[in-house]
């Protein structure tokens, strides 16, 4: 008899749970970035937050296009709308990332002794949109545009096109396009239940014509297609600010030749401080 009872006060809770979920249903963009701002933090501590340092260990994975794994370390420092994110391994042929926006220009590091980018990296030198609108890092970094003060300097436009599913999960969907227009496809993804941003995907395409005579010729040509996605996971709650401790990154290139590279850059237990003092020389643009 105790068990059937308890069985079916789980039914009730489960219930409630998905009442409580379906009564209050996200519709618009306004309602989902108003949620998703919830979710980091109380107003008032959102607004009191300055700056922020996220560092970890950082692994790097080559998928797809060859085979190699580094270990290296990561650091994403910011400030109001300025950020540093790097990633750095012992290794001359990659030494890793540093992308670096000082809240007027940018600048993406060579990642090579052969003072050359790598795929990732050239992909954000010519897409600058990833960093001078803040979004590479998502809600780790305090130039995330969705943020109280960001949004409405910015001017972005926003799309809700409500539940996607993407790996097998089903996901708020909102579209992001900077104010100055862009030919880069700008996707954020949300956890229905939680509000937290849990992904950003990135999609560019470019076809590279032949040149026959002075005219470019582009019929019948595959393509050159990129696309980037961060994600965003075990999310935890300190001083009263819930931020992901795992980010990891796939950037992905297929070229007009037909071949495929794939590269992942994974994170894991992030030490994240809010609040603390920054050296202004993290954000010098040289």
């Amino acid at each position: 008899m105790r068990s059937f009872v308890v069985l079916a006060l789980v039914w009730v809770a489960f219930g409630l749970i998905d009442k409580a979920v379906a009564a209050n249903p996200v519709t618009s963009a306004d309602e989902l970035v108003s949620q998703h701002l919830d979710s980091i933090a109380s107003a008032a501590v959102l607004a009191g937050l300055k700056t922020r340092v996220a560092q970890g260990p950082a692994h790097y994975t080559i998928l797809v296009g060859g085979t190699g794994f580094l270990d290296g370390k990561a650091v994403l420092v910011s400030e109001g709308k300025k950020l540093q994110f790097m990633m750095k391994f012992a290794n001359n042929e990659y030494h890793g990332e540093q992308f670096i926006f000082d809240g007027e220009k940018d600048s993406v590091a060579y990642s090579s002794a052969r003072q050359s980018r790598s795929g990732f990296g050239n992909f954000v030198f010519v897409q600058d949109a990833v960093l001078r609108e803040g979004l590479l890092g998502g809600v780790l970094s305090t130039a995330w545009p969705l943020l109280f003060g960001n949004l409405e300097q910015r001017k972005a436009k926003l799309t809700f096109d409500g539940l996607k599913k993407i790996d097998g999960q089903e996901l708020y969907e909102l579209r992001y396009r900077p104010n100055k227009g862009s030919d880069l496809e700008i996707n954020l993804y949300f956890d229905p239940q939680t509000l937290h941003h849990v992904e950003t995907i990135y999609r560019y395409s470019v076809t590279a014509g032949l040149t026959i005579r002075g005219e470019t010729a582009t019929a019948g040509l595959v393509p050159n297609r990129y696309r980037l996605q961060e994600k965003f996971s075990e999310f935890k709650t300190m001083d009263g600010v819930t931020l992901p401790t795992r980010y990891a990154l796939q950037f992905q290139q297929e070229r007009q030749d037909g071949r495929t590279n794939l590269y992942e850059w994974d994170l894991k237990g992030l030490d994240v401080s809010n609040n603390v003092p920054v050296d202004p020389r993290n954000f010098e643009v040289k």
